[in-house]
């Protein structure tokens, strides 16, 4: 045999012998994986190849860092791998890995801030989600906060999730001033929104919101003082939360002009965050001509035009907590 059919022969081998390879490669990459049940790596940010190999396998994910790499080099995906919190499904190929990774398919998480917390509160929930990074840098105004159900992923910013609530609560605020009713005596979106504070605070009941704003609104425009249990709170507590215990007369007669049983008209600010049904109700509230409520012992409150009528409404009330609960006619 000459030397050009050598070489040729050579070359075909070689050829052959490459396609096998890539061919065994391709159905490595794309046969299912080693995983037995589902399982979320972390990448962090920075990880380069070996080093995401090596947690993939560490995990479970892949059978082995090297053969994970060859399949990143053989589809040119190395550069394009992104950080971040991946769920990967049993049975995953390292194609289909690499395809996540790509694509930046990261686990999505949720955090729900309720109705009526304050900014205390709220940085308290952030702080205990260990998936978020860094440090609030400066504490948020009273009121200023959104609560809804917030999207994130591994490793966003504690400061960013605050800048969308805070950008999430202007909107809201935005929106429900411009479609407001007409002669409302709230001069400002700020007062607006000192007094969903106050809404938010005195009842959860969503059908007793656009009332109890009513009665708020039937004060102001009286010049009654307001005397909602939960600022005297806010002012004891200085905003860190719950009291803990009743309510007393010495603390209605607490010196702060949070405090609308001493101060008049609204307070300096809102003494919670509230939502956009509290909002919406104190711009757009029920028209009537209670000044007066007081719980009605079924989770409601009992609502008065007179004092005569909301006194009558209060020795019920009071009726209703001297009432042993079943649990104490049961002797438990």
């Amino acid at each position: 045999m000459g030397w050009g059919l050598r070489i040729a022969a050579g070359a075909l081998a070689a050829v052959v012998i490459l396609a096998a390879g890539l061919f065994w490669a391709g159905l490595r990459i794309t046969a299912p994986g080693p995983l037995d049940e589902a399982a979320t790596v972390v990448i962090p940010r920075g990880s380069g190849l070996e080093a995401i190999a090596i947690a993939l396998a560490d995990a479970g994910v892949v059978e082995s860092p090297l053969l994970f790499i060859a399949g990143a080099q053989a589809t040119g995906a190395v550069r394009e791998l992104k950080a971040g919190e991946y769920a990967f499904a049993p049975g995953v190929s390292i194609d289909g890995v690499l395809k996540q990774l790509r694509q930046g398919r990261t686990v999505v998480r949720r955090l729900t801030v309720p109705e009526g917390l304050t900014v205390a509160q709220i940085l308290s929930l952030l702080d205990a989600e260990p998936a978020l990074a860094g440090t609030v840098s400066a504490k948020p105004a009273e009121g200023s906060l959104l609560p809804e159900t917030y999207h994130y992923s591994y490793g966003d910013s504690r400061d960013a999730l605050v800048g969308r609530m805070a950008a999430a609560m202007r909107s809201a605020l935005a929106e429900a001033w411009a479609r407001r009713a007409p002669d409302l005596p709230l001069a400002t979106p700020g007062e607006a929104l000192t007094l969903a504070s106050i809404v938010e605070k005195e009842t959860s009941v969503a059908e007793e919101r656009p009332r109890v704003a009513g009665v708020f609104l039937n004060r102001l425009a009286d010049g009654m003082r307001l005397q909602s249990d939960p600022t005297v709170i806010y002012a004891l507590t200085d905003g860190s939360g719950e009291l803990g215990r009743p309510l007393t007369r010495a603390d209605w007669r607490f010196d702060s002009p949070y405090n609308t049983y001493v101060a008049d008209g609204l307070p300096p600010g809102p003494i919670a965050n509230p939502g956009r049904a509290a909002i919406d109700a104190v711009l757009n509230p029920e028209r009537h001509e209670y000044v007066y409520f007081v719980a009605d012992g079924s989770g409601g409150h009992a609502f008065a035009r007179t004092l005569a009528e909301h006194n009558r409404n209060v020795a019920r009330w009071r009726a209703v907590q001297r009432r042993p609960s079943d649990s104490d006619a049961a002797g438990e």
